[in-house]
């Protein structure tokens, strides 16, 4: 059950929300989707649930197009949140279960079992208002998967939480995942969608700049990080062959080379300098990638 989107195209008037976009987001996998503000990722996300009318081209999912037939297998959390503020956490997700065809007592079931799961199970009679931002977060998601859908779509999922919260729903969707949910998300965050996901989409005005398996996406850059940790000056690298980029910091330099075997030059070029507390090879991450393909740093 792939969710495939063949030359997708959105305009509203003269603007083009999102340039024909095409790709395939397997089953059971998390998907990312990054991009800055304006890039098109909501605008997308509500074309996959049918909210929005496609312009041009098409969203399959499974083979057959997304309407009131098989919406139910769709969960989505917008980014705009939008609980009844009066209504008690029981009420609210009884109702909304019933939307999607639930049984009052199954619906109560679930969401003691994803109370307690947040640790919140005292939860259940407490008006929505009453919690804090995010805890009503919290049962926003709830609301999103009490149904068990196949595809889910969370949209800035992380956005407002602590700390904790984060890595309990970081949690809840590594293990729907491996429910056999499919689950696409975006997030300004490039660290989670590094963490998360196999598959990413980076966006920019509509267009995919970046798409396909992180792993692939890495290789192909090419480039790699190196962290160096010194007690003598650094700043002589910046001439050798291969350096890309030199970033002085308090401990020692940070540097971006064109490939790995430049790294072994560059120790050889540090033996009998002095100290060396710390030389680390790393990938590149999702910034060095954005900053590359799309010409500015993704903040």
């Amino acid at each position: 059950m792939s969710l495939k989107m063949s030359n997708v195209t959105k305009r509203f008037g003269n603007f083009t929300a999102v340039d024909n976009l095409s790709l395939e987001i397997p089953e059971s996998q998390i998907f990312g989707f990054l991009g800055a503000n304006g890039a098109g990722k909501t605008t997308t996300f509500r074309m996959i649930l049918g909210l929005l009318d496609i312009t041009e081209g098409n969203i399959s999912w499974n083979g057959n197009a997304i309407n009131y037939n098989n919406s139910d297998l769709i969960g989505y959390l917008p980014e705009e949140r939008g609980l009844y503020p009066k209504l008690k956490v029981k009420d609210q997700l009884v109702y909304l279960g019933k939307l999607r065809g639930m049984q009052k007592n199954d619906v109560i079931e679930e969401l003691k079992g994803w109370l307690e799961k947040f640790r919140v199970p005292d939860y259940l009679d407490k008006k929505v208002e009453e919690l804090s931002k995010g805890n009503q977060q919290k049962i926003q998601f709830i609301s999103a998967v009490i149904h068990r859908p196949k595809l889910l779509i969370l949209d800035e999922p992380f956005s407002g939480l602590d700390p904790v919260n984060v890595e309990m729903l970081k949690q809840a969707v590594v293990d729907l995942k491996k429910q056999g949910t499919s689950i696409v998300f975006s997030s300004h965050r490039m660290e989670h969608v590094e963490e998360l996901c196999e598959y990413l989409c980076i966006m920019q005005n509509g267009s995919p700049v970046v798409h396909g398996s992180l792993k692939e996406i890495k290789r192909s850059f090419g480039k790699k990080n190196l962290f160096i940790h010194a007690d003598f000056d650094l700043e002589f690298l910046q001439g050798l062959p291969g350096v890309v980029n030199y970033k002085a910091t308090s401990e020692g330099c940070e540097l971006q080379i064109e490939k790995e075997e430049v790294s072994q030059q560059i120790f050889t070029s540090l033996d009998g300098k002095g100290f060396i507390r710390k030389f680390a090879l790393e990938e590149p991450s999702l910034n060095d990638i954005f900053i590359e393909k799309a010409g500015a740093s993704y903040e």
